[in-house]
């Protein structure tokens, strides 16, 4: 079974194969006439330029860290320089991902809009294979730079680490991964959300066009922001979300190696089971993208559900027979047993918890569904309404999901202890490939309307299009609300990793320090979402200036909105005069510069939240000691979680909203359409949404897992020292009174792990006296072992 261990790459190698093919595939389609060709150019180069721009500010924070992460590692017992090594790699794989995902991603948005001209299935293809290009590539690229690194680790350069050491040095990896994310999420959600204001404001409500119109400025940097936001953004967030769990698990696992090692069994089993189940649901999320397949005017969210339906039912099958052959039957550790059977049925919880988050979601951010419609009704009486509507769904939203990961922790722990929660995390996250290529699907849909309508292509193929973006929307809000459940489960799992490396047994809230620690971690996510909201709000505002002066001051721009308000917008009954009037502003509006307010206001907005997400817990952790950082680790996740499933699901509402109204809907006799006054209202908010669902609500996942994962790095260096640890041992021995004796012996390398009250019975004495026995059980923790422990039983 040990050879198993030089496999594992094997699976991440196929991935990446596969993404190769598909992209050669996608560019080998027709791209169209050459108007539809020159709008496509302008994104990608909008798209890249702001990728590069990006990662030249990423580059010079990748290389501080490293340098202080090298000394740092230098100087520590259970780490080691190697550990500036894993972050760097870290940070290249998450880079790498974004940037392979925008790359198909601006070549399959045109392509799509010329295959609607055809049919929707064919659109939907194309849609799709751009999406499972950065679907597959993100795991395959965790998949192949966490084995590879562990391989090269614990085989070649650390022969005389020991697995602890190697797991912190390899921990370095997700913290790479994570810095980059963030800033990614948050760059990337302000760019977007300040060309998006700009081209709805001013272009729907102010000027009376669609935001995708050709005399709109902000509609080039508006579809940039589709690509910059959801698909690098989302991809670097579930890449860290991915290898976030993957390492936590791998930590865990570690606790149970002398335990295999008595039984005679693979002793690493446990610490590569999680990469065993990610390269699986490489392999049935490469599978399950082949069953997505679509008739002409059929449901295209049914088609992307059958793929994610068959890639989970496989992944049940196969990792029941992974978990039976990697792990024993049962096994103990610390008084409790294990079995693989609870393993995989912790696996099997994070799978259902992952799906069942997912359809929540769908329900309160979906097209016609009653929320939804909710916000529809009450648009009528105006923006005040419509918001206060989109603010109680949001709210409500919260509840199930909350419900559904408090039920997971539970069982999880239940099936396998924190092991099991880790495991959970990974069987949640094991169809990412799948589930993030349905979620890149989406921008890539918006991109293929807007350039349907950019380049005046018939109705029915904008028609076409709409409907594909209709699902990508839906599609959108569940993946932000499957990266919210992950991320709790994630964060949980490193929390948990964090305590076994930092030695803390359990945190007791009654401590000063740790209730600090719980309410300052309580309050950074309403503080990350107001810096996310305010810079949005700066840019939103730059860039309506520009757009409003570009409609005063271009004769020709102003001339052709005077003809559109003339004819309602419907060009078709125009006169030749006014026609000629109108072609004669095509492509006079200045792009580039609505790109570059955009693209100078993400770099400079994106540096505060991000590092403030890696400072505060390394002062906490530094300055006030491990269990006041477990307090803030606990605190933000918390209320992390709430505010990123409130943010993510009223914003996905609120645009849902204004899209079934500028579809024309009719409810209760009333009509709902574009150009009325619940239009305006829906486009209000919808545009306060904006920011939540694309900047501040998903930033939030990887904040609470980005501050787990600074604490598991920093764990080694502020962990509980042995005499910390006898002097806790001396407070418990005095509370619970326990007698000396031949059994219970205290050394300076030894601690008590917990001291419980095992038994309680009541006795009647030959005189009729009540007596109350107590059976207290003492387990002892070896320090320099790690792992073995010790029970004695005294009776009082």
């Amino acid at each position: 079974m040990e050879n198993l261990v030089y496999y594992l790459p094997l699976a991440g190698v196929i991935g990446l194969l596969f993404t190769f093919w598909k992209s050669s595939w996608v560019r080998k389609q027709e791209v169209g006439n050459e108007k539809m060709a020159s709008i496509a150019k302008n994104i990608a180069d909008g798209a890249m330029a702001f990728l590069k721009a990006e990662y030249k500010v990423l580059s010079v924070f990748v290389l501080a860290v490293a340098v202080l992460l090298l000394f740092k590692g230098m100087n520590e017992h259970d780490s080691n320089g190697y550990v500036a090594l894993s972050f760097v790699i870290g940070a290249f794989s998450s880079a790498l991902a974004g940037f392979l995902g925008m790359r198909i991603a601006t070549k399959a948005n045109v392509r799509t809009t010329n295959a609607a001209r055809e049919s929707l299935n064919s659109a939907l293809k194309i849609a799709f294979s751009g999406g499972s290009v950065m679907g597959l590539g993100v795991v395959a690229l965790g998949v192949i730079g966490l084995s590879v690194l562990f391989i090269l680790y614990y085989y070649f350069l650390g022969i005389n680490w020991g697995i602890v050491a190697v797991l912190n040095v390899l921990s370095g990896f997700s913290l790479g991964a994570s810095s980059i994310a963030l800033f990614a999420r948050v760059g990337g959600g302000i760019y977007t959300k300040a060309a998006d204001v700009g081209a709805d404001l001013v272009g729907k409500v102010e000027a009376g066009i669609p935001e995708d119109h050709p005399l709109n400025p902000a509609t080039i940097a508006d579809n940039v922001g589709d690509n910059v936001g959801d698909v690098a953004g989302m991809g670097a967030d579930l890449f860290e979300s991915f290898v976030g769990s993957i390492i936590a698990t791998m930590v865990l696992g570690a606790s149970f190696v002398p335990g295999f090692k008595d039984l005679g069994f693979f002793e690493l089993g446990a610490i590569i089971l999680p990469l065993a189940l990610a390269g699986t649901g490489i392999i049935v999320s490469l599978i399950g993208t082949f069953f997505i397949k679509i008739k002409e005017g059929g449901n295209p969210q049914k088609a992307l559900n059958a793929g994610e339906l068959v890639s989970a039912l496989l992944m049940i099958i196969f990792s029941f027979f992974i978990i039976r052959y990697m792990l024993p039957a049962s096994w103990s550790l610390n008084g409790k047993t294990f079995s693989s059977m609870g393993v995989f049925w912790s696996t099997i919880v994070g799978l259902l918890t992952g799906l069942g988050v997912g359809r929540i979601t769908e329900y309160y951010t979906g097209t016609g569904k009653k929320p939804v419609l909710s916000i529809v009704k009450q648009s009528v009486t105006g923006a005040a309404t419509n918001i206060i509507a989109g603010l109680g769904v949001g709210m409500l939203s919260t509840a199930i999901p909350v419900i559904l990961i408090a039920v997971a922790i539970i069982l999880s722990n239940y099936f396998a202890g924190l092991y099991g929660i880790a495991i959970a995390a990974v069987g949640m996250l094991a169809n990412t490939g799948i589930q993030l290529s349905i979620d890149a699907y989406g921008p890539i849909s918006d991109n293929a309307g807007g350039i349907a309508e950019m380049s005046n292509l018939p109705k029915d193929v904008r028609k076409r299009t709409d409907k594909l973006d209709a699902v990508g929307n839906t599609t959108a809000a569940i993946g932000k609300g499957f990266a919210i459940a992950s991320a709790a489960l994630t964060a949980l799992a490193l929390f948990s990793a964090f305590m076994q490396q930092a030695r803390i047994t359990s945190i007791d809230i009654s401590q000063s320090k740790v209730m600090a620690g719980l309410f300052l971690g309580g309050v950074l996510p309403f503080v990350f979402s107001a810096l996310a909201m305010g810079a949005v709000g700066r840019a939103a505002m730059s860039m309506i200036e520009e757009v409003r002066r570009q409609f005063k001051s271009i004769p020709a721009l102003k001339n052709a909105l005077e003809v559109m308000k003339k004819y309602d917008g419907d060009m078709d009954k125009a006169s030749e005069e006014d026609k000629k009037i109108f072609d004669a502003a095509d492509g006079v509006a200045e792009y580039g510069k609505c790109v570059a307010i955009s693209t100078q206001a993400s770099l400079r907005e994106m540096v505060l939240p991000g590092l403030m997400a890696i400072i505060v817990p390394a002062l906490v952790g530094y300055i006030g000691g491990a269990e006041m950082l477990g307090g803030l680790l606990a605190g933000v996740t918390v209320t992390g979680v709430l505010m990123a499933i409130f943010q993510a699901n009223a914003g996905g509402a609120w645009d849902n909203a204004k899209k079934m109204i500028e579809e024309g809907i009719e409810i209760n006799g009333v009509e709902y359409k574009k150009g009325t006054e619940a239009h305006k209202a829906a486009v209000v908010g919808d545009t306060v949404g904006d920011p939540f669902k694309d900047t501040s609500g998903p930033s939030i996942n990887i904040l609470i897992k980005l501050m787990s994962i600074v604490a598991l790095v920093i764990a080694p260096s502020i962990a509980i020292t042995n005499h910390q640890l006898d002097a806790k041992e001396m407070k418990m021995e005095s509370i619970v009174n326990v007698q000396s004796n031949d059994d219970y012996e205290v050394s300076a390398n030894s601690f008590v792990l917990d001291t419980i009250i095992n038994k309680t019975d009541t006795i009647i004495d030959e005189d009729g006296n009540m007596q109350i026995q107590q059976t207290v059980k003492v387990r002892k923790l070896d320090i320099k072992e790690g792992i073995s422990g010790k029970s004695t039983e005294k009776k009082e």
